[in-house]
């Protein structure tokens, strides 16, 4: 398998753990405030990075430094030679942390089964009504809602999260959001940040007082929902 993008060292991306992040192509979503359209977009592709060997022996090399190993994209289940990648990873005494858009449950479902994920961060776009809006028209609600069935009976840790971003989330769509997904499992609202390379346009963040009024309106029903990185 190629990999699209290495980041050698990060302190933010798997919780409590010094890791790196393994970027992988593709996604089956177009969600207009990703801001890794070299990796979503095919007209916006981007050569490999390195080939899966050189991963494999700079996480050899790093082994005692590193902590953990974070597979992200893009949207990295879609890759049918994934379980592979993370057994060979897990092989190396890596704990391995999967970030997904929840899309795909039969790889996800795969993957734990195979017991070859030890952390997993699921993104929730919006609330069912908006999801395909939030997206790229993609309509995925069905998917997603059992990707969280599983990741609820899977026995690791998990945390649900979203990206809010002006004009396509607010108070009300995130209290469905909240109904909907209601749960007591960790869950982060996580402001947008215009990088300036997005796939889509006209969008903007919200102010902090704006923030706390959109988990205001989810607590009810998530408990332990939070702003993370605001």
């Amino acid at each position: 398998m190629d990999i699209a993008g290495l980041q050698k060292n990060t302190l933010l991306d798997y919780p409590g753990k010094i890791a790196c992040t393994v970027f992988l192509a593709g996604c089956n979503l177009r969600c207009p405030f990703c801001h890794n359209p070299s990796l979503v977009l095919p007209s916006r592709a981007e050569p490999p990075a390195m080939g899966e060997d050189a991963l494999l022996a700079f996480l050899k090399k790093r082994r005692g430094l590193l902590e953990g190993v974070c597979i992200t994209g893009g949207e990295p289940t879609l890759h049918r030679d994934l379980p592979q990648l993370i057994g060979k990873i897990t092989a190396l005494g890596y704990p391995v942390k999967l970030d997904t858009n929840g899309t795909n449950p039969k790889m996800l479902g795969q993957l734990l089964e195979a017991g070859l994920l030890s952390y997993v961060a699921m993104d929730i776009k919006n609330a069912p009504e908006a999801y395909a809006n939030t997206c790229g028209g993609a309509d995925v609600v069905e998917q997603v809602a059992e990707s969280v069935k599983i990741l609820r009976n899977a026995g690791i840790p998990y945390e649900f999260r979203t990206t809010v971003v002006k004009p396509l989330h607010s108070a009300e769509t995130m209290k469905a959001l909240g109904q909907w997904l209601s749960g007591e499992e960790p869950y982060f609202i996580q402001n947008f940040r215009d990088t300036g390379d997005l796939v889509g346009q006209g969008l903007s963040a919200f102010s902090e007082d704006e923030l706390k009024q959109l988990l205001l309106a989810v607590l009810p029903y998530l408990p332990n929902a939070q702003v993370r990185g605001n």
